[in-house]
């Protein structure tokens, strides 16, 4: 059995004994006890005490718990915000165990990096890079197996028959010639006694019955009833609430504080000063921000970057214009464009963008006599563990870290420098502790005061031959690095590359026989805080490389489509995928004609995160330069589709993602303030502009590869082809914005 806390419809947390474990009895566990995190099905992750820590490998035991009344918990590593991790990671391991689907439920995993680690990351737990699925597609089938293998070996011995002739299905055991039958929850008591097998039969994929079809979300029902737990949810007893006041520009500290009229404000409670700018701490998240508006601060802003996007467009295409680091040279580019006769250059310009999650930042903090406890959609568990135990003096395993769900991310919580949390735990620190702190992040400071996906200039230049392919290709890209002053520096930072500024450019899968990519980074002189994106480098390398591509097809007078074929020979699996979605998008039938507007087809392939993603576009474009997105057509092919209904969410709604950010998505700087401040002026995609969507999955053997970021980087190109195929301009500035009625 196993000892579970309950929570109240309030959600009040009293103190909870970390102490609190299994014991022998009542279930077979092959993972261990999360005293309060046990959530009741379908209800989410739970709040309550961190598990103990428990010495051993990493194994199968880690990820499942069989419990008498029939239900298989699987523990989740990775977090949920929105994606359909705890679907898909839960399929795997139903899978291998042939449970019944309605008897799963999902807990999140501790913050315990020896036990959860990300397996493509080393020694390090989170979740990121698309690669939730990825990294535990076999971790998770064998930890399924493993535990069917126990319950068929306590069946058999129960029964006194062969193992072979016991077959599984739906959670239950039965032996044809006998007659008999058990339920998982009726063999888990024997089976907890039995060893683990070090290497469990896995399935022929041929015999799969839940991998590769739709299967009902996990997350699906406790989001929509209520009972789903996020932070804002959190009430601890005598919790404050803390909403800062940042400084208006990057670089600025505080200089003076006048807060008179904030402590006579009700409800506030206390006010300190933190690195970050000033806390005001409150009964509730209102009292907080009335007084947080209501402070008096002087900033000193002798160190305060104060640029303007504008002056970093002219002093990038400055920049474009000399040599930069090599990234990838193969032949000589530089000498061919000198002497071919026909040369095509473009510029592009993409800007800061926003993660714009639908939940901001937030976290609650603790301390008590055992360390820290944190509650958040906890997406960086070790980078964030060791951030809060330095600030605190603790060791890593003494910060024990909730992960609750997320109200989407795109990257922004998995923040290298912990900004947020520590944030939080200097404010706890600030107080002495002596209450828990709930930090909550309002639009306005997600907006302004917090890390953005860099802005970054493009300069192509490409050399054709007589039939129009391309004999070279230059590429200089200009922009901050994301992973310079981070723990990450040292691997992903190489001769001064860093290789999520160049990647999408970089493996460019076209034939080209000459191809130089160059960068420069301007972290020295641009104080922008920057950090990772949906779909990090890919986000602007695609967009870039796939509307050049286009530009060279016209040049040489060839249909799109065609041109990128001829040059994907060596790419076998991009062309597939190419072929795919022109067949599916009616690609050589023209459009349906409509009487006022133009109607036209872009198409654009990239590969990020290991998977390729192709997608056309229609758009209907009006005499006055308006528009309309009537169509997307995407294929991909991803490896086995673990679950494609999932697999579609996430191409949808990485289409509406990256079509927000095409049309109108913007953090601009003037003076060194960033002018957005909400969606009025930060606009997030409406209803009536998200367009019809298919999508169309390549059947695969092949290990999946990441879908939560790879439907991003086509859409925008693939978008201003179709623009320019339907009679407009080229667009190679990105929001399109009104630059079709200038």
């Amino acid at each position: 059995m196993e000892h579970r806390i309950t929570m109240n419809d309030s959600i009040r947390i009293e103190n909870l004994s970390r102490r609190d474990f299994l014991k022998q009895g009542g279930g077979l566990t092959l993972a261990l006890v999360l005293p309060g995190v046990a959530a009741a099905a379908g209800a989410g992750p739970g709040i309550a005490g961190t598990a103990p820590v428990v010495s051993g490998d990493f194994s199968p035991n880690a990820f499942v718990r069989i419990g008498s009344d029939d239900t298989v918990t699987v523990i989740a590593k990775h977090l949920e915000m929105g994606q359909g991790t705890y679907t898909g990671l839960a399929t795997l391991v139903a899978e291998e165990l042939d449970a019944d689907w309605s008897r799963v439920v999902v807990e999140g995993a501790p913050a315990d990096a020896g036990r959860y680690n990300n397996l493509f990351w080393g020694p390090a737990q989170g979740t990121g890079g698309s690669t939730a699925i990825a990294n535990s597609f076999m971790q998770l089938r064998q930890a399924g197996a493993a535990a069917r293998a126990m319950l068929v070996t306590a069946a058999a011995a129960r029964w006194q028959v062969s193992a072979g002739d016991i077959v599984v299905r739906d959670g239950v055991l039965s032996h044809a010639a006998s007659g008999r039958s058990a339920r998982f929850g009726e063999l888990a008591e024997a089976a907890a006694g039995l060893p683990v097998p070090a290497a469990p039969m896995l399935k022929d994929p041929s015999a799969f019955r839940l991998i590769g079809r739709h299967l009902p979300r996990k997350d699906s029902l406790a989001k929509t009833t209520g009972k789903a737990m996020f932070t804002q949810d959190v009430r601890l007893p005598g919790m404050l609430v803390a909403v800062v006041a940042h400084a208006p520009r990057f670089g600025a500290a505080v200089r003076a504080v006048g807060d008179a009229r904030t402590r006579a404000l009700p409800g506030v409670v206390e006010v300190v000063r933190i690195p970050s700018g000033v806390a005001v701490l409150a009964r509730d998240t209102w009292s907080a921000r009335k007084g947080r508006d209501a402070l008096e601060i002087e900033w000193d802003e002798s160190a305060a970057w104060r640029g303007s996007s504008d002056a970093l467009y002219a002093r990038y295409r400055e920049l474009a214009a000399t040599a930069g680091a090599v990234a990838r040279r193969e032949g000589d580019a530089e000498a061919e464009l000198g002497k071919a006769a026909t040369v095509i250059e473009a510029e592009f310009m993409l800007p800061f963008l926003a993660h714009a999650a639908m939940e901001p930042m937030n976290c609650v903090i603790r301390l008590d006599k055992e360390g820290c406890e944190v509650w958040n959609g906890e997406q960086f568990q070790t980078g964030d563990q060791h951030a809060l135990a330095a600030l605190f003096g603790l060791k890593p395993e003494q910060v024990r870290l909730n992960m609750l769900y997320a109200g989407g991310s795109f990257g922004r919580r998995a923040n290298p420098h912990s900004d947020y949390l520590l944030e939080a735990g200097q404010i706890v620190k600030a107080i002495d502790g002596r209450a828990p702190v709930k930090l909550v992040w309002m639009r306005e400071d997600d907006m302004r005061a917090g890390h953005y996906r860099p802005l970054y200039l493009h300069r192509i230049r490409a050399a054709l031959d007589r039939a129009g392919r391309p004999l070279a290709w230059s590429q200089r890209i200009v922009g901050q690095s994301i992973i310079t002053g981070t723990a990450f520096e040292s691997v992903m930072v190489k001769d001064g590359i860093d290789a999520t500024s160049v990647e999408g450019a970089t493996n460019l899968p076209y034939a080209v026989p000459n191809l130089q990519v160059e960068l420069h980074t301007t972290n020295a002189e641009v104080k922008v805080p920057v950090q990772w994106w949906r779909s990090v480098g890919s986000s602007h390398t695609g967009f870039a490389t796939e509307v050049f591509l286009d530009e060279l097809a016209a040049a040489a007078g060839t249909d799109p489509v065609d041109y990128r074929l001829a040059l994907l020979e060596a790419h076998p699996r991009h062309a597939a995928v190419l072929r795919l979605v022109a067949d599916k998008a009616g690609w050589k039938t023209p459009l349906a004609p409509r009487e006022g507007v133009r109607r036209g087809r872009g198409v654009a392939l990239h590969e990020s995160f290991n998977t390729i993603v192709a997608q056309v576009a229609e758009v209907s474009l009006t005499a006055d330069g308006s528009y309309t997105v009537d169509r997307v057509v995407c294929a991909l092919d991803c490896g086995v589709a673990v679950n494609p209904d999932v697999i579609r969410a996430q191409m949808e709604g990485g289409i509406g993602f990256a079509l927000t950010a095409a049309l109108a998505g913007e953090i601009t700087f003037d003076d060194g303030k960033v002018v957005q401040s909400n969606f009025h002026d930060y606009t997030m995609l409406r209803i009536n502009q998200m367009p019809k969507i298919e999508v169309h999955i390549v059947p695969s053997a092949e290990k999946p590869t990441g879908v939560g970021e790879p439907g991003v980087p086509p859409l925008a190109p693939a978008l201003v082809n179709a623009l320019f195929a339907a009679g407009g301009k080229r667009i190679r500035r990105l929001p399109i914005g009104d630059q079709l009625k200038a």
